[in-house]
């Protein structure tokens, strides 16, 4: 199919060690040499969080750097700094953003940093896992009937067939997800359009969840820049009450109320609101994750094999994140059988 062995023995790496021990015996083993096994699921993962901070951090570097680079050249950075109007402008905004939000939200802007640095919550490898989990889970339904998951759903965080499973495991809100709707079907709920309607409603309450904290953000950007002109307009006041002052004295004055201006612009358009597209992006690629288990639990409804349910979940993912048909089914293909 095109897919280069180790490639293989990677993704095999993600979901099913003893399949990869095997084949690095088979492959390495046998064979003799100085060749080295492939690169762990985990190191990829650590790699493709080290892309997304180095992108984040180069792009607060580059902005910090050419603004005040371009500044330094000509001008001195020292009358840049002006306390008193930072206080002002970031101790308003901050301010402002917690009046103006309910807790939690306000929580959950501070705990986003990680997302911002990191990126999207779930990478590639994540996506792999899931599907092969999906496929396990049809698999084992429709060779011993939705009654058979009872045991794995009733305490998914101690049994057999999601510890295979550990990023999934692990991942309690996604995991209660598929552990309630495949409890539903235990009852004997078999309309998909009525599940259907269900999980939509809660996706998109957790959307709107998650995306209250973005939006959160992007409005206290938006407000940042007038916060700039208050401390300005502050500063034009202590300018005037010295009128009398020599050109020299004045004109420091006028710099330093010019700085919140300066400053207010460049907090919202520099950071702040970049930082606010950034978590409403990695908050919609997450999304993706839901869609795709609420896919394969509707093909899995309607009857289909364990193979077109998981084809339609793959289907819906963007291109980064999708695995090829042939990488799936060769890695379902090592999976121990359902028990």
């Amino acid at each position: 199919m095109g897919i280069e062995t180790s490639d293989r023995m990677k993704l095999n790496a993600m979901i099913c060690p003893q399949a990869l021990e095997f084949q690095t015996k088979l492959l390495y083993g046998e064979r003799g040499g100085n060749l080295s096994p492939p690169t762990s699921s985990a190191s990829a993962l650590k790699l493709n969080v080290r892309a997304c901070l180095d992108v984040f951090i180069v792009g607060i570097l580059l902005v910090i750097g050419c603004v005040f680079g371009g500044y330094s050249v000509h001008g001195d950075l020292r009358i840049l700094w002006q306390p008193i109007e930072y206080v002002v402008i970031l101790g308003g905004a901050l301010g402002a953003f917690m009046a103006g939000n309910p807790k939690r939200v306000v929580i959950a802007s501070f705990k986003s940093v990680g997302t911002m640095v990191k990126g999207p919550k779930y990478k590639k490898e994540a996506y792999v896992e899931l599907l092969t989990c999906l496929y396990s889970v049809f698999r084992l339904a429709k060779a011993k009937g939705d009654l058979a998951l009872e045991q794995h759903v009733e305490k998914p965080h101690d049994n057999s067939l999601f510890s295979t499973f550990p990023l999934f495991q692990h991942d309690h809100y996604a995991l209660d997800f598929l552990c309630d709707y495949l409890r539903l079907l235990t009852l004997g709920a078999s309309n998909p359009h009525e599940i259907e309607n269900i999980m939509d409603t809660e996706l998109d309450v957790h959307h709107h969840d998650k995306a209250m904290v973005s939006g959160a953000m992007r409005n206290i950007g938006e407000a940042i820049p007038a916060l700039g002109i208050v401390a300005a307009v502050l500063g034009v006041i202590v300018t005037m009450s010295s009128i009398m002052e020599p050109p020299e004295v004045l004109g420091g004055l006028i710099g330093a109320a010019l700085v919140g201006t300066f400053s207010g612009i460049l907090v919202a358009y520099g950071f702040v609101l970049p930082m606010a597209g950034n978590l409403y992006a990695a908050y919609g690629a997450e999304h993706h994750y839901f869609v795709c288990m609420k896919m394969g639990l509707m093909g899995h409804m309607q009857g289909y094999a364990p193979q077109v349910s998981v084809e339609f979940a793959r289907k819906i993912l963007p291109d980064e994140y999708r695995p090829t048909f042939a990488e799936l089914e060769e890695i379902c293909a090592n999976l121990p059988p359902p028990s």
